[in-house]
């Protein structure tokens, strides 16, 4: 067990109504309650038993702010955007941080403990990804959004270590990589002519692509392979929210 990491847990709003909160009649969906517990609560109980001692999340909403503090966490304003407030966690906590999500519904302290284990001892900062094929084959007919290289699609899984405080960094990529998270050509079109020739020509690997984009913000950048394909599952959609339900109820 991974013991003395300090996590971040994102649970800001992006503004405007969240489709999956008013699904679920919350407020916030992290305050939609599953086996009795919210998702908030669920995040951090499994990051506690995968060994973090310090925990914050990071709120815009005036409900997730009291249940953050009836949970014992340590709250921070949601910044403008994610990429901002892992910046702001940063600044609190230090580094290394491992930051994930409020909507995280499945994660469990395994998953976390793998990803640890896995990061390389010299990346300044690793995102945890699933193949299409393991997560399909873990959650079939699930919707996800994928990047497509060499060696698979992938889909992120919502577990990042920014291990070094040089990580810092890569949150002005990322803030540009946000905007365009649904548009993965234009992600793919910051690396560069040559590499995105190497990408359109079905040459460029995963590895490749975030050791490139590592390379341009002066670090090194790692992605790690995730062999549990659930992890790639997050509420983002209420089809998310039912499918993450029917697979508690027939776990």
């Amino acid at each position: 067990m991974n013991t003395g990491f300090n996590a971040l847990i994102l649970a800001g709003s992006r503004g405007g109504s969240d489709p999956v909160a008013d699904y679920a009649g919350v407020s916030h969906k992290a305050l939609i309650v599953l086996d009795d517990q919210t998702l908030l609560a669920r995040v951090a109980q499994a990051l506690r038993a995968a060994g973090a001692t310090q925990i914050a999340v990071s709120v815009s909403d005036d409900a997730v702010r009291a249940a953050a503090i009836m949970l014992g966490l340590t709250v921070l304003t949601a910044a403008s955007g994610p990429s901002h407030s892992v910046r702001d966690g940063i600044a609190a906590l230090g580094a290394p941080l491992l930051v994930t999500t409020a909507d995280h519904a499945l994660l469990r302290p395994e998953w976390i403990t793998r990803f640890l284990a896995d990061v390389p001892a010299d990346a300044d900062v690793a995102a945890l990804l699933a193949r299409r094929d393991v997560i399909e084959a873990a959650a079939p007919g699930t919707r996800r959004t994928y990047l497509r290289f060499a060696d698979g699609a992938w889909s992120g899984c919502n577990l990042f270590h920014f291990a070094t405080p040089r990580a810092v960094a890569a949150l002005d990529l990322w803030a540009q990589v946000e905007a365009d998270r649904k548009r993965p050509w234009r992600i793919v079109r910051r690396l560069g002519i040559g590499t995105l020739l190497r990408y359109m020509s079905g040459r460029l690997t995963l590895v490749a692509a975030l050791a490139h984009l590592g390379r341009l913000a002066n670090l090194k950048a790692a992605a790690v392979a995730s062999p549990f394909g659930l992890a790639a599952v997050d509420v983002d959609k209420p089809d998310d929210l039912d499918l993450v339900r029917d697979l508690l109820a027939h776990g």
